[in-house]
């Protein structure tokens, strides 16, 4: 189509598909303004939508960036974006000019990465051969690259195809018929694995009052959510299945209050783990005799890093764990109750899972394999597995025991968390919480490991069944208002 809304008739050769298209965009360029100015309130929900899953400040590529606005709205610190017209390109470098723009065919994509995020924001309807498309990607991506892709919602052809019959919107050459699950198949057979999707926008029209809650809560409820106009998601670089399990430093932080019976096993039971495993015993200002039991440990086991931290001030297990990874000097953080519920045997399964890439943060569940009688009341057990689905779906990713202790992840990532607490807040007195929703919030792929849960054989439990179910309402408050309304 060119400027004067006639539809261009596009060639099955891919040559001349591409020389199309870039006539097509360039003919546009001059009305583009104009065009999006008509439907302001859609581009804004767009540029919302992936700011979100973008945080500030990365190194951002874009793919299809046309006049430059939404690479733009996500604020890199080293922006790329690339567009098959000129006419787009010469837009783009005058309205950001600290932005590099280049125009360029993304079938010979040649740009100097790695970037941390690829954007392709309603282009792959544009693409001859999608899946060589992600497959490129692969030249600019680390491990730790994300792509975030968003496409219309095909329900919509005939409501679209009438906008722009009567003008209220471009029209366009024809596009790629691509489902969600489409998209998550030609990234799998490219090497892709999508860690979140979602749907975005049921009302395109800014129309007062109604379009605000409309798309904040409709999307919301299933089914409905399906007749959104935008589908998104976020897709990883799939973990190699012969990478290996490389040696790295492994600091396991052990919480712990009125813990003193526990201590000993602790130490004589974990394993080593990687290069060399540093154990690092956060104390709660225990009255029993813990710190005692820690320091006889250190001086009994000299052939081992073992470190005391004291918790201070500070209460409750999620300061402590906070205490623990400052302190610690590996490069993988893990958390291993003290109560040794779980098995400090089990924790060779998480560092296999963390280092192969199965996931970015490795979450214990207790919930799959049968445990001893009294190791989970059964109201607790209930609770756990209905707040497991709850949080599954606020998380937009699968989790089961969100309270489950042992957690494993990088301390670059534990580092990223930290850096985007103040997104959250600090609200958190588990320290579950905290890493979940701030991995969530980064877009890293979570992981449930099963583990087998046993009785505790000495000291009490720290959970109030009732108080805490409380906290855990709070919780499921404080993820809807920030991972799923986006505020």
């Amino acid at each position: 189509m060119n400027a004067s809304g006639t539809v261009v008739s596009v060639p099955e050769a891919a040559d001349d598909r591409t020389t199309a298209l870039r006539g097509y965009y360039d003919a546009l360029a001059p009305d583009r303004e104009a065009w999006k100015r008509k439907n302001r309130y859609y581009h804004r929900e767009v540029e919302r939508l992936v700011a979100f899953l973008v945080p500030p400040g990365r190194c951002v590529l874009e793919i299809g960036c046309g006049p430059g606005d939404l690479l733009a709205a996500v604020r890199p610190a080293r922006g790329v974006g690339i567009d098959l017209s000129p006419a787009m390109v010469n837009i783009a470098r005058a309205k950001y000019p600290r932005l590099d723009f280049r125009a360029m065919d993304v079938a010979t994509l040649d740009v100097e990465g790695p970037f941390d995020y690829v954007i392709m924001s309603d282009v792959l309807g544009d693409l001859t051969d999608v899946g060589a498309v992600f497959e490129r990607l692969h030249r600019v991506a680390r491990p730790d690259t994300r792509v975030v892709i968003t496409y219309y919602n095909h329900l919509w052809e005939p409501i679209l195809g009438a906008a722009a019959r009567v003008g209220l919107k471009t029209r366009q050459v024809h596009q790629n018929w691509l489902h969600l699950g489409d998209i998550e198949n030609l990234l799998s057979l490219s090497d892709w694995e999508c860690v979140r999707r979602g749907h975005h926008l049921l009302l395109p029209k800014g129309v007062p009052l109604v379009a605000p809650f409309v798309n904040r809560y409709g999307t919301l409820v299933p089914v409905l959510n399906r007749l959104s106009l935008v589908q998104w998601m976020v897709a990883r670089p799939a973990p190699s299945r012969d990478a290996g399990v490389p040696g790295r430093r492994v600091s396991v932080v052990i919480p712990c209050k009125n813990e003193a019976g526990n201590i000993p096993a602790a130490v004589e039971r974990l394993p080593a783990l990687g290069d060399e495993t540093e154990i690092v015993f956060v104390d709660g200002n225990s009255t029993d005799g813990t710190i005692e039991a820690i320091e006889r440990e250190i001086q009994r086991h000299p052939e081992r890093t073992i470190r005391l931290v004291p918790q201070g001030d500070g209460r409750g297990k999620g300061d402590a764990v906070r205490k623990g990874f400052e302190a610690a000097t590996g490069d993988i953080l893990m958390i291993l109750d003290a109560d040794l519920t779980v098995a400090p045997e089990e924790l060779p399964k998480f560092y296999r899972a963390l280092v192969a890439g199965k996931g970015e943060l490795i979450n214990g569940t207790r919930l799959v394999y049968p445990m001893e009688q009294q190791a989970m009341r059964f109201l607790n057990f209930i609770a756990n597995k209905l707040f497991g689905v709850l949080f599954s779906w606020l998380l937009g990713q699968r989790i089961t025991d969100t309270l489950c202790g042992t957690k494993v992840l990088f301390k670059r990532d534990y580092e990223r968390i930290k850096a985007g607490r103040a997104y959250f807040g600090d609200f958190d007195p588990f320290g579950d919480f905290d890493l979940l929703f701030g991995a969530a919030r980064l877009n890293l792929k979570l992981a449930d490991l099963p583990v087998r849960y046993h009785d505790r054989t000495y000291g009490d439990t720290k959970i109030s069944r009732f108080r805490h179910g409380l906290l855990l309402v709070r919780m499921c408050g404080i993820a809807l208002e920030r991972l799923k309304l986006m505020r």
